[in-house]
């Protein structure tokens, strides 16, 4: 198997970068500063504001083995606190950029490269979320499995993630992703492409009440009312500064996961923190059709004592995603 190992330099301003046979400086007030924290290149995660990049580092350590650390903000803009423990979501989005960045500097996918992402699942250990004095401090361990090649290009991968948090798991999940070049992307996605003759944008729909669905503002509501019970439409807006952090063809898959996690709320009509979300993504959902999303709970209880409730989304009468949401029965 052959792979990049493609790594970033990080100068510090106002010093030069040293290698490890150069001398030591001995200008006086000139320091070595070898592992200041920063954030990956935004560009390795699909992110246009380096604000919303997650993670912080990385480390292959075998063939099919990586390590990443990452930090979770006190106070973010929409993957806000559930009273007081940190928006499980934010796991979700974790694992999300954790495959993004293991394809393209360690399986060396080239940037601008399309993922088409099939699956996204993540459990969470609530005692572990609740929110401290600092940031949270994060180290991922990763394993790939049933790694694609088309030659010594990267098709597709699975890869399962555990996240700690001094040391303790604070969430397990794991996803799965195929990438394509441009080229390719271009034909798969016909005219639908930014740079072909994309189709004119929906207009954008009201909100649900946002109390109802676990959120404070109407701009990060993401489902409509039609006047069923436990059944809206997708509610996209593409200037959501952080739902489409960049412009782009289809609707994203953390924005279909975000309305999963919303009807879940309405169809319990009470605000939960979710403990697991599963979520497959059967076909793009295009920004140009009407998703319909709909909620259905699901008879018992799960293992660990939480509601399931199964959501999903339907353009034109043909699936596009379903998501089972696990929340507590009770406050935790």
């Amino acid at each position: 198997m052959s792979a990049s190992t493609f790594r970033v330099a990080r100068p510090v301003p106002s010093s030069s970068l040293i290698t490890n046979d150069a001398p030591e400086p001995t200008r006086p007030g000139v320091f070595r500063y070898p592992s200041l924290t920063t954030t990956v290149p935004k560009e390795f995660v699909h992110r246009a504001s380096v604000a919303e990049v997650l993670l912080t580092d990385w480390e292959r350590t075998d063939e099919s083995r990586l390590s990443m650390t990452a930090q979770w903000p006190r106070g973010h803009s929409f993957f806000t606190a559930v009273d007081g423990y940190h928006d499980p979501l934010i796991a979700a989005e974790t694992i999300r950029q954790a495959g993004l960045l293991l394809a393209h500097a360690e399986f060396g996918v080239p940037l601008g490269h399309h993922f088409l992402m099939w699956d996204l699942h993540v459990d969470v250990c609530p005692e572990q979320l609740l929110m401290g004095s600092a940031p949270a401090s994060l180290h991922l361990d990763i394993t790939c499995s049933d790694i694609k090649w088309r030659g010594s290009s990267l098709t597709g991968l699975h890869y399962e993630v555990v996240i700690r948090r001094h040391g303790r798991p604070v969430a397990a999940g794991g996803a799965s992703f195929t990438c394509t070049s441009p080229a390719v992307y271009r034909r798969v996605r016909a005219n639908r492409t930014l740079d072909g003759d994309c189709p004119q944008l929906l207009a954008l729909t009201a909100p649900v009440a946002p109390q109802s669905v676990g959120r404070m503002s109407p701009r990060d509501v993401v489902l409509t009312p039609v006047g069923e019970d436990n059944r809206w439409q997708l509610r996209v807006d593409t200037r959501h500064p952080v739902l489409f952090d960049h412009p782009v063809d289809h609707v994203p898959g953390m924005v279909l996961i975000e309305a999963a996690r919303q009807a879940t709320a309405a169809a319990l009509d009470r605000p939960a923190l979710p403990l697991g979300i599963a979520s497959t993504f059967g076909r793009y959902a295009e920004l140009d059709t009407p998703c319909v999303i709909e909620a259905r709970r699901l008879p018992g209880d799960s293992s660990d004592g939480g509601d399931c409730v199964l959501v999903t989304g339907h353009q034109m009468d043909e699936p596009v995603f379903r998501s089972v949401v696990t929340v507590a029965s009770t406050a935790v």
